[in-house]
């Protein structure tokens, strides 16, 4: 049974920072490139950074460049965002996602999101 269970969202002031965690199970983690993306209210999905299957290649959107950074470690099944500098329209559900495309098969998972609140 494929999982992704995020961790790590909360309250938290603007200025400040937040490490959220995305646990994967049930398939071979290595294999996947991962994505974080969030939705704040009444907004649709947005991504916010991307992390190729073995951690060599990192996209951010611009708005998080320079604030946000996403990593993975393969020997935990877990990758990362690294929250810096948050601001209140960081506000958001946080997501992480997994992909792949295996010829003419495309696996994509997600998880049940993690709420992070900024204060202003």
């Amino acid at each position: 049974q494929v999982q992704l269970v995020e961790s790590g969202g909360g309250l938290v002031q603007a200025g400040g920072s937040l490490r959220l965690s995305c646990a994967a199970s049930g398939f071979i983690f290595s294999f996947y490139d991962m994505t974080w993306a969030r939705q704040a209210p009444g907004k649709e999905r947005e991504l916010v950074a991307v992390i190729s299957s073995t951690g060599d290649s990192t996209h951010y959107v611009d708005s998080m460049k320079g604030r946000f950074t996403i990593s993975r470690d393969n020997a935990k099944n877990t990758v990362y965002l690294q929250m810096n500098s948050v601001k209140p329209e960081d506000t958001a559900v946080y997501y992480c996602n997994a992909r792949r495309v295996d010829g003419k098969n495309q696996y994509n998972y997600w998880g049940q999101g993690t709420q992070v609140t900024v204060s202003s």
